[in-house]
């Protein structure tokens, strides 16, 4: 276990570092000392120096026996990653090249051992090789077409997550390295990684307002996907396709907030919405057996229907709402408990809790919006640190195949929300958000 102690106290370090670094730019002291030394702490010199870190690390992981140094050689190097661009918003110092040299430092900084790791036997290279074309293609060909259509080059929220994961990638590989015994998700980790590259260079070339409509329509077909996989009794595979979903409808408020949309967005979003948390975990419900599983999976599939139209109807013109408030739990959490319990619990119980949720959906209890609220209170970073974090859990769990693991870390993650919903609560006069 001494390599998961390295990577610890490594990520310890560097993570207090970015904070520090992230508090001292507000400083005027610390903007003179970076305008004097543009040759170290310009956001591109920045890339320049993290990209040759991270070579270094990879030579000495696998030609010499520091391994030790070279890991903590990297995660500064991961970390840097994340302070070129606090130094490139806090003074303005954004570039076009900059846009597009940061991408590719990424690149440059994980892939080499990812490369290396494969060929050690601990992920699959055509996998491997199949995110390195992917990920070229986007540097070289796709950002070369979208500058000619003045299309930005910057990364989205796709290519970040990503990012993030294949940094934490590369040194759950350290530690598989040395401790073989370890469950291996790496083939999963890669294939989320090859998606969300993909889907990057793809969104790159749609306009920003149709965004937040595609991911609408991905939640729906993922509702749609989990009513197939019911009636053929795959109920883990269902509720990981309406997790999916969620996912997705995360994003899309997001994008609608950032982007804006269109003027049938809203009607997507909630048929999206009805079709993956009310259809769908109401159809698992009934599915699941008992004699009374049909009324209380039409009790939900009800309340999540009542639920959606008093938002539409009465919550959107309240003036006494605050903005990025529910007046209810949302459907979304309250389709994750039912999920959740329908993979641990007996069915007296999961028709319990499937009353209990419908309860608290049409209540009348405020929580603040996940995306808007209690996202927006944190630092930026961490919102690509909750998605690549999901991303992972998802691939732990395929590989695992551990149904009740799935369902208790669905009932865990709802309960945090519910908590931090109820203690996040804006006062702000306005609007709610999305359902």
């Amino acid at each position: 276990m001494e390599r998961l102690g390295v990577i610890i106290i490594a990520a310890a370090i560097g993570t207090g570092f970015y904070y520090w670094f992230a508090s001292m730019i507000e400083r005027q002291s610390m903007q003179d000392y970076i305008r004097s030394h543009f040759w170290l702490l310009h956001p591109n010199s920045i890339c320049y120096w993290r990209t040759a870190m991270a070579l270094v690390g990879y030579v000495l992981y696998f030609h010499t026996s520091y391994q030790a140094t070279a890991i903590i050689i990297f995660t500064f190097a991961a970390i840097l990653d994340g302070v070129d661009g606090v130094v490139a918003r806090g003074m303005n110092l954004v570039t076009r090249w900059g846009e597009s040299l940061d991408p590719m430092c990424d690149k440059l900084t994980y892939l080499p051992p990812l490369v290396g790791f494969a060929y050690l036997g601990i992920m699959a290279p055509e996998l491997i090789w199949m995110l390195v074309a992917v990920e070229l293609f986007g540097q070289f060909f796709a950002r070369k077409l979208l500058s000619y259509l003045s299309f930005s080059v910057a990364a989205n929220n796709f290519g970040k997550i990503k990012a993030i994961i294949c940094f934490a990638l590369v040194s759950y590989c350290a530690l598989l390295d040395a401790n073989p015994g370890f469950v291996n998700i790496g083939n999963e980790v890669l294939i989320a990684c090859i998606t969300l590259s993909a889907a990057s260079i793809v969104f790159k070339f749609i306009p920003n307002r149709l965004y937040a409509d595609i991911l609408s329509t991905l939640n729906f077909f993922c509702g749609i996907a989990s009513l197939i996989l019911t009636y053929d009794r795959r109920f883990a595979w269902a509720i990981f396709a309406i997790v999916l979903g969620q996912l997705f409808d995360l994003f899309d408020g997001r994008m609608a907030v950032k982007h804006g949309g269109t003027k049938y967005g809203p009607y997507l979003d909630d048929i999206a919405d009805f079709t993956s948390f009310g259809l769908s975990p109401a159809y698992i419900i009934f599915k699941s057996g008992g004699d009374w599983a049909w009324l209380f999976g039409t009790l939900f599939f009800v309340g999540v229907a009542y639920r959606l139209v008093r938002f539409v109807a009465v919550d959107k013109k309240r003036t006494d709402l605050p903005e990025g408030v529910f007046n209810g739990l949302p459907s979304p959490a309250g389709a994750l408990i039912v999920l959740g319990a329908a993979l641990v619990a007996p069915p007296l119980v999961l028709w319990a809790i499937a009353a209990a949720s419908v309860g608290m959906m049409v209540s009348h209890v405020r929580f603040a919006h996940f995306g808007r609220v209690i996202l927006k209170q944190n630092p930026k970073p961490l919102f690509f640190l909750v998605s690549a974090s999901m991303i992972i859990t998802i691939a732990f769990i395929i590989k695992t195949k551990s149904v009740q693991l799935f369902g208790y870390l669905i009932l865990a993650s709802v309960l945090v929300y519910m908590i931090a919903g109820r203690k996040m609560l804006p006062s702000r006069s306005g609007q709610g958000g999305n359902s």
